[in-house]
């Protein structure tokens, strides 16, 4: 059970307030993990900033990521939440499985993203450069490389939180592997 309430609309600042309008209006809720953010005064914002700052990890290529990362941090809520948009990507169920053991042999461009994003999330950060090779072989770019790391960042930020306030899941919850 969790030490941390997660907060209505009234018990956070206007600021606050203000986002959780927006994320009702486009999500028709606001996932608890968000409103966990929402205990700090600047956390939220500067987190959903972060978050949907401009990438060329996006798609697809972003749900590898979050696949992943939340995979190997463990963490319920993020796994949950991914499992839902890794389907409204494309993803079959056996895909998002296979994407969280960290491959993707059905298209070899992702299987190289989740064998690095793998490996950088075990290793905190660091990579065997003979995967840095293969995903560059695969046809990413440096950027990629750059933008992959950032992706990275934003959903270990997401499942430290959840680790540690253990907020309540409000998805559905993911398969075991």
């Amino acid at each position: 059970m969790s030490a941390i309430t997660v907060p209505t609309r009234d018990q956070v600042s206007p600021a606050n307030q203000a986002i959780f309008d927006q994320l009702h209006k486009s999500l028709g809720f606001v996932p608890n993990l968000y409103a966990t953010f929402a205990l700090s005064e600047h956390a939220l914002g500067t987190y959903l900033a972060f978050q949907n700052a401009r990438s060329s990890i996006t798609g697809k290529a972003r749900e590898v990521v979050n696949l992943v990362v939340s995979q190997v941090n463990a963490c319920e809520y993020c796994l949950a939440a991914h499992t839902a948009l890794g389907a409204m990507v494309g993803f079959t169920p056996e895909q998002i499985l296979e994407i969280r053991r960290g491959t993707a042999a059905f298209d070899p461009k992702l299987d190289a993203l989740a064998r690095l994003v793998k490996q950088i999330a075990v290793e905190r950060g660091h990579a065997d450069p003979a995967l840095v090779e293969a995903f560059l072989a695969a046809g990413w770019t440096q950027g990629h490389l750059v933008d992959t790391v950032m992706a990275i960042g934003d959903k270990v930020v997401s499942n430290y939180l959840h680790a540690t306030t253990q907020v309540p899941v409000d998805f559905p919850a993911a398969p075991k592997l």
